[in-house]
């Protein structure tokens, strides 16, 4: 027991980037034992190696911190996951490269940091040109992407105030709060030890729950499970392609967009985090406004697909008429979760309607992304929350200027400038899109493509490239500029502008 108890104190002394990168390292072995059974002796060799020099080098590096203490600062838990966005995708693109020799490290290198901050874009607009080993290990390192960022929610940006919890935090985004310091500093491998040991089960078991559902809804064994990761890490990758590419009939949609529902809050699988309430999802701010915009929206399209089938002369019969409403449903509701998934009625939608495609409203439902704390991307519900309400309060007071208002339940959860504080990042999100944009145009993009390239890695929705413009944009016939400039938009729009911001505060690092 006094091993154990010894072994896991050396470990939690580790940087937190090794820990990180030993266990993708280890993951390795999965693609490489279903690359030997399915006879994919390339890819099952690439991979097999890539993990043991992947563990060969974490245990040297252990090996040699071992017995040093290690220095808990403010932000070097900020630090290490940022270099697993950046960095730890140059070891995961390694095997990718070596099992498909016919590419460059570069778009390996995309597609890594593509799948592992959520975004779900790809180089390779043929899915036939990868192998299903390939594919499963996109979807796996999605899949990990989104718990790593689960975990880091709690463990690494709660206790910073970053990542929408400081609308919520009576700290300086980016400071801890004051009110633990008495106490000291709290090591940072425990907190995350605690989190991930509370977190995991959890993601692991709705993982296998959605595979069971879509795989009893006729889908093949891999396509259901890159469909269950990438779902649940709302990473939009498909080994086909798309859900809109497959026979998925109305079960398998329906059961997706339930578990969809979990990347609108963080209260519908968790209560660890300072955002709860006492009221639950009835009274949480983000999962209703998340409802309300997945209801609403589609009606929105409904109505307008409505009059245009009129226009068109078009058929309205009651099957063809639910096909459409259901379409946007799915649809809107995967893109307001930046998961990018497409129905495959959304197709029917449009020929029913003779309409094109609404790219501007799902550009839109991106930007706004899905609950705090979640794999989801965006500027989050709750930020948007914090503006609708300050402008609902400044609209009364034009109206009742010595009005008083008060917050209520759901009120409650904001601190008292936490609009002011939402406004800045929104403002901080704006740049940064009117920045990636126009470089972009600067290294030979055309405007239209350039703001949709923004949009969806800023947003962490990378289908919006296929389905937001008129027609697909090719990411592999960009120059190299533009592909460097989209990886670190990917990143950026993963880790957002306030935590890069805190990286570069040099008196938070003395701290």
């Amino acid at each position: 027991m006094k091993r154990k108890s010894h072994i896991r104190a050396e470990i939690l002394q580790l940087p937190l980037f090794l820990l990180i990168f030993g266990v993708f390292a280890a993951s390795m072995i999965i693609p490489a034992f279903y690359a030997a059974v399915t006879r994919d002796l390339l890819a099952s060799r690439a991979f097999l190696y890539a993990c043991l020099l992947g563990m060969v080098v974490f245990t040297l590096i252990a090996i040699a911190h071992s017995g040093r203490r290690a220095r808990h600062g403010a932000l070097g838990p900020l630090m290490s996951l940022f270099s697993s966005f950046v960095f730890l995708p140059v070891i995961l693109a390694i095997p990718f490269l070596e099992a498909l020799p016919t590419t460059r490290f570069l778009h390996a290198y995309f597609d890594m940091i593509s799948a592992i901050t959520t975004t779900g874009a790809t180089m390779f607009d043929d899915p036939g040109r990868l192998s299903d080993t390939l594919h499963l290990w996109r979807a796996q390192v999605g899949w990990m992407g989104g718990l790593l960022m689960w975990i880091a929610a709690s463990a690494i940006l709660a206790p910073l105030h970053l990542g929408g919890f400081e609308v919520t935090s009576q700290a300086e985004p980016g400071n801890p709060d004051a009110r633990h310091a008495a106490t000291g500093p709290v090591n940072p491998r425990v907190r995350l030890l605690r989190t991930a040991t509370a977190l995991v089960p959890v993601y692991l078991g709705l993982t296998l729950m959605l595979w069971l559902l879509l795989l009893a809804n006729g889908d093949r064994s891999l396509v259901a499970l890159c469909h269950a990761m990438s779902v649940m890490a709302t990473s939009g990758i498909s080994p086909l392609g798309g859900t809109h590419e497959t026979s998925m009939g109305f079960g398998a949609e329906a059961v997706m967009v339930l578990f969809m529902l979990f990347s609108l809050s963080r209260l519908t699988f968790s209560k660890d985090t300072v955002t709860a309430t006492q009221g639950g999802l009835r009274t949480d701010p983000e999962f209703r406004m998340g409802i309300a915009l997945i209801v609403g929206v589609p009606l929105i399209l409904f109505i307008r697909h409505f009059i245009g089938a009129f226009d068109v002369s078009a058929n309205s019969e009651a099957q063809e008429t639910g096909g459409a409403l259901w379409g946007a449903i799915f649809t809107v509701t995967s893109f307001l979760t930046t998961t990018g998934f497409v129905s495959a009625s959304w197709t029917q939608a449009q020929s029913w309607s003779g309409l094109q495609t609404p790219g501007l409203i799902l550009m839109g439902l991106a930007l706004i992304g899905g609950g705090v704390a979640t794999t989801a991307g965006g500027v989050k519900l709750l930020r948007v929350f914090a503006l609708y309400r300050n402008g609902a309060r400044e609209m009364e007071r034009l109206v009742h200027p010595h009005s008083v208002s008060g917050a209520g339940l759901v009120g409650r959860r904001l601190q008292s400038n936490g609009a002011f504080i939402a406004w800045i990042f929104f403002m901080l999100f704006a740049l940064s899109l009117a920045a990636v944009t126009l470089l972009l145009t600067f290294v030979g993009a055309s405007f239209e493509d350039a703001l949709v390239m923004s949009v969806a890695t800023l947003s962490t929705t990378g289908p919006l490239i296929e389905f937001a413009a008129d027609a697909p944009i090719s990411l592999i016939e960009l120059g190299d500029s533009a592909k460097m400039i989209l990886c670190g938009a990917m990143v950026l729009g993963r880790l957002e502008t306030l935590a890069i911001i805190a990286l570069l505060t040099p008196d938070l690092w003395r701290a």
